[in-house]
């Protein structure tokens, strides 16, 4: 007699997140397990230390990778990675079938086989993937499961060890010639390239200045209507403008084009004082605009960092993959902008729905994705399913940048099947009707719109990355040919050219993806480690790349130039998705890489580069204006008259700006003060990596002492006198009365304080350590550390002496209604207009004495 089988009818289903899993868990019910890898559950070994025992002493360790026997990957798993194994296994109990769900890209295969490979699976096996978790597109991936996809395994694998041999081979260069801990990339060297030329381009930059004119107009006995109207042509000669000028070295092209300075401006300006105009010409065209089509990773990147502050890559990027495992976006890493039918036709219901039938087009509308290697086996991001929810109606369910992201995502998909904004576009051309010198015309143009289409759902202007706003009225009078115009006023308008604009993290991205570098899942974690490593820095939104990212630029463009050459990359890119789709052998591309095709590989030429380069070459940097910046130990420097200038970071001084003027002001800015009248030693006042400090000592000397600045104190302030004062510090202001302990005023890591044996306060209030006295310190002392207890209180915002009345402390303080003062008594408010840092201890004194007495409660 047979007993029934309780694994009978269930499956494991295994996906790479535990988010992911508890969404899927939820949509297919008690009948499977769903399970997450979280990502890889093995790798290639971090170092030589986590190789296997057979490996060690063999390069083979270091690198994981076994060349000799055709590339072969060494695959090991950590802690952390076998605890998560062993859960899996267990998982493997009651179940008859094993599907594969993680995600549908290269990785997501290597992951499926890594599971099978390590778990070694006694049920049926299956691959299944979706693109959106739900229950209709999961079902569907279950009905039409398939074997592991052997091509793409063989396509990341070989991706992966290129990764590895660059970063495990090149990096050790970079130690040896430039600096300790230094790395480099497959993708991430070409990035930083693109920024270290575009820097190099704007230091080679130089500005010009041109001029036009603005005339303000209006219509011959219209009271209204006024608007302005900008210079085309003197003498039937068109202005020059600023794309007359070479956009990378700003150098005025030698056109035709009449170019006005400022003189010739003013002088024109006042020959047409008193001129009349006519409308000599009027053209309008109707025009219709499309959508753009849905978002792809790298345009959400850009739509998120032009429209949602503080949205950066990776910020964008986490944000997806949260709204993505709660089943409301499909698949964020994508570079196709395909959206499949049902899709397309859910969106069009959604459009007819909230917007009328008059935005539904007759026909949907198809994309073809224009981005060099793009894989078109995703969709587009667009919102899950096909009812296209509203942000509105999710707004309960999500974080604030979830309904952000969310919305904009929404916006996008839903625009991309409407209807073109159409509309009319008006230009006129004003002609000046006086006699007496060359004929001069003015030009407008204006727009308005008759029937917004997609604009009514998203505001493409709102991405500073991709256009000028949508929909944007600009109406001109109603004038025809012939009618005459009064002028109200002419403006001589200076301009001066700019160079290209550094890369923020938006275009770069955008740059990536159209030389085919790179792949939509690796562009946030390459700006994260180029930031990360400051290889470049942060100046508002633009990468600004450090001297370091100089260095290593250089080092590589020199000794490795197919490693940042842009279409080397894009081409191995192209191997590497000819290796997917089974049309190339992932080891003649492993071959071709490391030991050359016809010409070095990277084997030799490293070779090569550590027995030919100099690391005093390597770690300098010589600009177009012949500054040599040196890569030092601490930080960078420049050498000038015998000594060592510190260069500040780049947030501070970027490399476009160091020239031989800024170069002077720092010199001048690190010259001797005097010397110390105790030591005899010279006392300087220098410019750092990290700001302006003095020092006393030569830096050679090992007893030389350094200061910074304090907050608010300018380097033109500081003398010989202040930075004497700034060495003093710490200063000891007298011993407590109670304890005998000595007070002292000190500047440590989080800004000035006083402390008094273990006890310690930050000086508030404008208090420095310069001038505080043992009286303030005290006050300070007996005031509660903040944070300690319930009822501790803040501390003051400044200390204005002892009241005669109380005998305490007479302080300024901000309060639930604002900022107070008071005697440790009574609290009075300051009047409105009264800033808390211009009261003093007889006015403060003045308010308390005003306050009406206080009533005393009945008991």
């Amino acid at each position: 007699m047979s007993t029934a089988n309780p694994r009978r009818h269930r499956a494991l289903v295994i996906v790479e997140s535990p988010a992911k899993a508890k969404t899927i868990r939820k949509i297919l019910g008690d009948g499977f397990v769903v399970e997450a890898s979280f990502g890889h559950i093995r790798d290639l070994p971090e170092g030589a230390s986590d190789a296997p025992k057979h490996t060690k002493g063999k390069k083979v360790a270091t690198l994981g990778i076994d060349i000799e026997n055709g590339f072969k990957p060494i695959y090991v798993m950590n802690a952390k990675q076998r605890k998560q194994v062993t859960v899996l296994e267990k998982a493997f109990a009651d179940v008859d079938a094993l599907f594969l769900a993680t995600d549908g890209d290269r990785e997501g295969e290597a992951i499926a086989w890594h599971l099978v490979q390590v778990l070694d699976p006694k049920v049926p096996v299956r691959r299944m993937v979706f693109h959106e978790i739900t229950r209709k597109a999961i079902e569907a991936a279950m009905s039409e499961a398939r074997e592991i996809d052997a091509a793409l395994v063989e396509a990341q694998e070989t991706r992966r060890i290129i990764d590895r041999l660059v970063g495990f081979m090149v990096s050790p260069v970079l130690w040896k010639k430039i600096g300790f801990g230094l790395s480099a990339g497959r993708v991430q060297s070409v990035a930083l390239r693109l920024l270290v030329d575009r820097e190099r381009e704007r230091m080679g930059f130089c500005s010009a200045e041109w001029w036009d004119l603005a005339g303000t107009f209006g219509v011959v006995g219209l009271a209204t209507g006024g608007f302005e109207a900008t210079l085309a042509t003197v003498g039937g000669v068109r202005i020059a403008r600023g794309d007359d000028f070479d956009r990378a070295t700003g150098v005025y092209k030698q056109s035709k084009h009449l170019l006005l300075d400022g003189a010739a401006a003013q002088a024109l300006a006042a020959r047409l004082a008193n001129d009349s105009f006519t409308v000599a010409a009027r053209e309008d065209t109707h025009y219709r605009k499309s959508p753009r089509a849905p978002f792809t990773t790298s345009s959400l990147q850009q739509a998120a960092a032009g429209s949602l502050s503080g949205f950066t890559a990776k910020r964008t990027m986490d944000v997806a993959q949260r709204l993505y495992e709660k089943g409301l976006i499909t698949y964020m890493r994508t570079d196709s902008t395909h959206l499949a039918d049902e899709a397309v036709a859910g969106i069009r219901r959604a459009v007819d729905r909230l917007y009328g039938a008059d935005y539904v087009p007759s026909s949907p509308r198809l994309y073809q994705t224009k981005v060099a290697n793009a894989q078109e086996a995703h969709e587009a991001i667009r919102p899950a399913g096909t009812d296209m929810p509203t942000p509105d109606s999710l707004r309960a369910e999500l974080s604030d940048d979830e309904y952000r992201l969310y919305d904009l995502i929404w916006k996008r998909a839903v625009a991309c099947q409407m209807t073109d904004e159409r509309g009319n576009r008006t230009t006129l051309t004003l002609a000046s009707s006086a006699h007496g010198g060359p004929s001069v015309e003015f030009r407008v143009s204006g727009t308005t719109v008759e029937f917004p289409g997609f604009t009514r759902a998203y505001d493409e202007g709102s991405d500073d990355s991709e256009g000028s706003p949508a929909g944007e009225n600009k109406v001109l009078p109603a004038v025809a040919v012939g009618d005459r115009l009064e002028c109200s006023g002419l403006t001589p308008v200076g301009h001066v050219t700019e160079p290209r604009a550094r890369f923020t993290e938006a275009s770069l991205t955008k740059t990536l993806e159209e030389l085919g570098i790179g792949r939509p899942s690796t562009f946030a974690s390459t700006l994260e480690t180029l930031v990360g490593r400051e290889y470049c820095r942060k100046r508002g939104a633009a990468l600004v790349p450090t001297w370091t990212g100089f260095a290593i630029t250089q080092l590589l463009s020199d000794g490795l130039p197919n490693l940042v050459d842009a279409g080397f990359t894009a081409r191995l890119e192209d191997q590497l998705d000819a290796i997917s789709q089974g049309k190339q052998g992932r080891l003649e591309t492993l071959e071709n890489f490391y030991y050359g095709e016809g010409t070095p590989g990277l084997e030799m030429t490293i070779e090569q580069l550590e027995q030919s380069l100099d690391p005093k070459q390597a770690s300098s940097v010589t600009l177009p204006s012949g500054i040599v910046v040196r890569i030092g130990k601490h930080c960078p420097y420049v050498v000038a008259n015998g000594r060592n200038y510190s260069l500040p970071t780049e947030d501070i001084l970027a490399p476009d700006e160091l020239n031989e003027e800024t170069l002077g002001a720092l010199i001048a800015g690190n010259q001797p003060l005097g010397n110390c009248p105790t030591t005899g030693k010279p006392i300087y006042k220098k410019t750092g990596p990290y700001g302006a400090y003095v020092q006393r000592g030569e830096n050679d000397d090992d007893a030389k002492k350094m200061m910074s600045l304090l907050k608010g104190q300018q380097p033109v302030d500081v003398d010989l006198a202040m930075a004497l004062k700034l060495l003093d510090l710490p200063r000891t202001l007298g011993a407590h009365p109670d304890s005998g302990e000595p007070v002292a005023a000190l500047v440590g890591k989080h800004g000035p304080y006083i402390k008094c044996g273990e006890e310690s306060r930050s000086l508030v209030g404008g208090l420095a350590p310069l001038d505080v006295t043992l009286g303030e310190a005290l006050a300070l002392l007996a005031q509660p550390k903040p944070g300690r207890g319930s009822k501790a209180k803040s501390a003051p915002l400044r200390l204005l002496g002892e009241s005669a009345v109380t005998g305490k402390s007479v302080e300024v303080r901000n309060g639930k209604y604002g900022p107070y003062v008071t005697d440790g008594q009574t609290n009075a408010t300051l009047p409105e207009g009264v800033a808390p840092d211009e009261v003093n201890l007889e006015q403060a004194l003045g308010l308390i004495a005003a306050r009406p007495p206080k009533k005393r409660k009945r008991k």
